[in-house]
């Protein structure tokens, strides 16, 4: 009997090992398909740009000091009071001594020279010019203090929780707590690309200012040796080591690819290329572009119908399931006025295979006022006169 008991409990625990070995195997199995990078540097992302999707990501919510990837967000301020009308990029700015005393990357800016916000904007972009993103901030703001003051609202409002700014351009020999991270970094580099200006001038290699007689080379080797590279932002500093936002576009896919505190500029763009390279040999985006739809029956309304349409819609999937994603459009028969532009009056339902992937709401292009009386009496008395 003793026996028989030892037996039981022996065969017992050789099937809860068992259990618990092909229990084990199996969490193996499902983290197999994660990539697996071995980078040398402290946090990094890899973010599709159209929709924000992130496809990597490792430490990518610590706050690090960014060195000259600041200038990200120096950038979209100066780009949005562009776009406002507060600036053009003619305008002529004059160096202060408060920016012509910056350190670093430099155009050597004199106090009191005069340089087109553009040509400044290629010097911070191309070359990472500190002087010139102090005197852009300057003449954006009135002061860099004020400046610092408007990034960091921006951040806010973007819900940069891990960022923090103090100056205009990363040098970080004074700074308390200049940070940011790989994640706020990817999403303030998405703001920033928006504006077509940006890729323009950094996809430049060389370029020149002051009428040919200072040279720019961009410190972002990527624009010269991989393909499909349109940007971004580069920095350094002892404290910060080696950053970059790196953008491409490759056959309709756009990705952005930060890099945080790596030993050296070379394992930074080792690191970068690596996520690059990943991200567009393995994902492709489905776009189902904006359309009008034929105008949809108003019941009750002083025109009998009006014009529909859906926004465009966007969605990261691996390469094989693209093809998968089909999309569905439920569009009521007819609305009852009073219709009103943006109402909705059906939608898109968009699948990836048998499961729901997202939707867009169909809805009206156009205002239809409720008839009136009156309304309905000519409507009446204009039909009979057709008779």
């Amino acid at each position: 009997m003793k026996i028989k008991k030892i037996t039981a409990v022996i065969l017992i625990i050789c099937i809860a090992v068992s259990a618990f070995s092909f229990s084990a195997g199996a969490e193996e199995s499902e983290s197999a398909d994660a990539p697996q990078f071995e980078l040398d540097c402290r946090s990094a992302i890899l973010m599709e740009a159209s929709t924000g999707k992130v496809l990597y990501e490792m430490n990518a919510d610590e706050s690090l000091p960014p060195a000259s990837v600041t200038k990200v967000m120096t950038l979209l301020l100066v780009m949005e009071a562009i776009d406002s009308g507060k600036i053009t990029l003619d305008d002529m700015v004059t160096a202060s001594a408060h920016a012509c005393s910056m350190g670093g990357s430099q155009i050597y800016l004199e106090e009191g020279e005069q340089m087109s916000v553009e040509d400044m904007l290629k010097s911070v972009v191309i070359a990472s010019a500190n002087d010139a993103a102090v005197a852009l901030a300057e003449y954006v703001a009135g002061t860099e203090e004020a400046f610092v003051e408007a990034m960091n609202k921006k951040a806010a409002e973007l819900g940069l929780t891990g960022t923090n700014f103090e100056n205009t351009n990363g040098l970080d020999d004074t700074v308390a707590n200049h940070v940011s991270t790989a994640r706020d970094i990817a999403v303030m580099s998405r703001e920033l690309i928006k504006h077509e200006k940006i890729t323009e001038y950094s996809s430049i290699w060389m370029d020149t200012i002051r009428g040919g007689e200072f040279g720019l080379t961009n410190t972002n080797r990527l624009v010269r040796f991989y393909k499909g590279a349109t940007g971004l932002k580069t920095g350094s500093t002892a404290k910060a080591k080696f950053c970059v936002t790196a953008t491409a576009e490759r056959g309709g896919v756009s990705l952005i690819c930060v890099i945080m505190a790596a030993p050296t500029r070379d394992i930074r763009n080792a690191a970068a290329v690596s996520l690059l390279d990943y991200g567009f040999a393995n994902y492709g985006v489905y776009k189902n572009e904006a359309k009008t739809l034929d105008p949809i029956k108003v019941v009750g309304g002083v025109r009998s119908e009006c014009s529909v349409s859906y926004p465009e819609f966007s969605y990261v999937a691996s390469k094989s399931d693209i093809s998968r994603i089909t999309f569905e459009v439920e569009l009521d028969e007819s609305a009852a006025a009073p219709v009103k532009v943006g109402d909705k009056v059906g939608r898109v339902v968009y699948k990836l295979g048998e499961e729901e992937i997202g939707s867009s709401d169909i809805t009206s292009d156009e205002t239809v006022d409720k008839i009136d009386f009156w309304g309905v009496f000519w409507r009446i008395l204009s039909r009979i006169s057709m008779c």
